[in-house]
């Protein structure tokens, strides 16, 4: 099937006169998970992970993929005749490198839609030395993809001051006093989670992620918001018309871009345009290239907002410990599977008040499989959970107060002493990184090694970030906040903390064929004692459920250690067990009490 469809391709390639063809993983907003409308990578490789780019050419395919998923994407390509390629590892060849070694004057086709203009223009000016071009007029995927899904057209929604605490009106006139700043005269947005951040609107063209398909102009008296008018109800275009926004059609975006003539001033960020609309703008216009602004004011949460996601973790710590509870009375009793655990966790959000679904695709991974970081169980892949070892269970939910991201790696049986010793790492990890005390101006390069200390200090590591920030109903993942031991250039987590970030604290431990363990939970940034030696700042977490005490040999840890977790256990039982009938309190006191 895969070298079925490779072969159609590589015939319109040649009709077309492309030498290689470019597939990312993106939509036409660049974004992070896609509509299936958008899954062109997939549906030629079959690899089913959230990030990777494909590059076809007349006698070779191949994917890179990041750590996160070799060993996922080893599987899923076996059998196909495409190549993978590690990212990063040594000997391995990065895509413009790759590109470099094409035959002088081919031609790179592409869709410039779904590519970067900062990629794309990278890309032009290292392959511009042996006459190598890009082509991106060419949706060749879509020619060869009969079944292709259509566009999404989930309603779009508004979301009230008493959810978001900042109306959109004030948060345009913050945007237009950029404008000012900048001296520019229009501001260009492509991606989706900005734009909905923006006029505090959300929707459902994603899934797991609130966002409707749009693009959004901002101008000093006028803005504009281009997408499908019929995701609109009455009321929603009525709330546009009081701000003064016009509404009009989604593809409108590229002739209404051609407008702006020489000497009008675009603020933009060429890593978040696709290269089609930048194409358009650069024609004539004054290109301001810099990070969204509202990347930055999206990313620091006001009061309303920290509060109400306080809400949302309580709300999500009863559905997980509901689970854990599930998981430990059953295993060995009643058949669980990996996938059965995943449709329990996903039930027990569902059943919560205020629920809207998940955040992400659930991970449930037991044994092996947990070695994965982000591995998602098939109906081929589905292992029984057994009652020993560990089930990881990696979920969150989208709710009316906001989004929860956790990770909870269970004991579902006896462990072997190996197995115990990198729980408790891992749970060191977490915890020192989510004690840490620190002076302002420090970005997650610095606290990075809190994470990673304890298992650097054993020969150990992880494949991936120790932490990610977290949109308030909205993308999981949300720049420019995170933990990394290196820049990352594509990974715009390594801003200075501020206070109000909500960022994940999730080190792990992954042994191929044998076991995987993380443990995460949502740590927001405050402000602490503020002396002559500066601002001190530290986390307070938000996740609220318990971390599995059949797992921990206190030996491992040393005193302070043991005291973190009992406060953070004490802390667990007393937000949930008011909630919770007697059976749900008594358990929950259990796998809560002080070691």
């Amino acid at each position: 099937m895969i070298a079925e469809r490779l072969s159609r391709l590589r015939a319109l390639m040649q009709q077309k006169g492309a030498g290689a063809y470019y597939v990312p993983t993106a939509d036409f907003h660049l974004s992070e998970y896609v509509n299936p409308y958008f899954k062109s990578r997939q549906y030629l490789t079959g690899f089913t992970g959230s990030a990777g780019t494909l590059v076809v050419t007349m006698d070779e395919a191949a994917l890179w993929v990041d750590g996160r998923y070799f060993i996922q994407a080893e599987e899923q390509l076996s059998g196909t005749p495409v190549k993978l390629m590690k990212m990063g590892e040594e000997g391995v060849p990065s895509v413009l490198e790759y590109l470099s070694k094409l035959p002088e004057g081919a031609v790179i086709g592409l869709d410039g839609r779904t590519v970067s203009a900062a990629m794309a223009l990278r890309m032009e000016k290292t392959l511009s030395t042996r006459n190598i071009a890009l082509e991106p007029d060419m949706d060749l995927v879509g020619d060869i993809w009969p079944d292709r899904p259509p566009l999404p057209n989930a309603p779009v929604y508004v979301l009230g001051v008493d959810s978001v605490g900042v109306s959109a009106a004030d948060k345009i006139a913050d945007i237009r006093r950029v404008l000012v700043e900048k001296d520019a005269d229009a501001h260009v947005l492509c991606t989706l989670d900005d734009i909905a951040w923006l006029f505090n609107l959300r929707g459902g063209d994603v899934e797991c992620n609130p966002v409707f398909l749009s693009y959004a102009i901002i101008e000093r008296d006028a803005a504009y918001i281009f997408a499908d008018k019929s995701k609109f109800h009455a009321c929603v275009q009525e709330y546009l018309r009081q701000l003064n926004v016009t509404l009009l059609p989604y593809n409108d975006i590229y002739e209404f871009a051609s407008k702006y003539d020489e000497g009008d001033a675009i603020l933009l960020s060429t890593a978040s345009v696709n290269y089609t609309l930048y194409d358009k703008l650069y024609d004539k216009a004054i290109i301001i290239d810099e990070e969204n602004p509202e990347q930055l004011k999206k990313a620091i949460k006001n009061p309303v907002e920290i509060e109400n996601m306080r809400k949302a973790h309580i709300k999500d710590g009863l559905a997980v410990t509901r689970f854990m509870r599930w998981v430990k009375e059953n295993v060995g009793k009643e058949p669980i599977s990996e996938l059965s655990a995943a449709a329990k966790m996903d039930s027990l959000r569902l059943e919560t008040e205020g629920n809207l679904g998940r955040s992400f695709s659930t991970i449930s991974a037991y044994g092996p499989h947990a070695a994965l970081p982000h591995y998602a169980p098939t109906e081929e892949s589905n292992l029984a959970v057994e009652p020993r070892g560990f089930l990881l269970m990696d979920s969150g939910g989208q709710y009316y107060e906001g989004t929860t991201d956790i990770t909870r790696t269970i004991a579902v049986g006896p462990l072997t002493d190996t197995e115990k010793k990198h729980f408790a790492l891992v749970l060191r990890s977490m915890l020192r990184l989510a004690n840490a005390r620190f002076l302002y101006g420090c970005r997650g390069l610095n606290l990075d090694i809190l994470a990673r200390g304890p298992l650097w200090d054993e020969g150990l590591d992880f494949k991936h970030g120790t932490g990610h920030g977290i949109g308030y109903l909205l993308n999981v993942h949300e720049a420019p906040n995170g933990f990394r031991w290196k820049i990352v250039p594509e990974r715009v987590d390594s801003c200075v903390f501020e206070e109000g970030m909500i960022t994940s604290d999730e080190p792990g431990i992954y042994i191929e064929g044998s076991h995987g363990i993380r443990t995460e939970n949502l740590i927001v940034c405050r402000k602490g004692e503020k002396n002559e030696y500066g601002q001190f700042m530290y986390f307070e977490t938000l996740t609220m459920a318990p971390i599995d005490l059949d797992a921990i040999d206190p030996s491992y840890l040393n005193d302070t250690e043991k005291q973190q977790l009992n406060d953070y256990h004490k802390l667990v039982y007393e937000k949930l067990s008011p909630y919770m009938d007697d059976g749900e309190r008594e358990w929950l006191r259990k796998y809560t009490r002080a070691i």
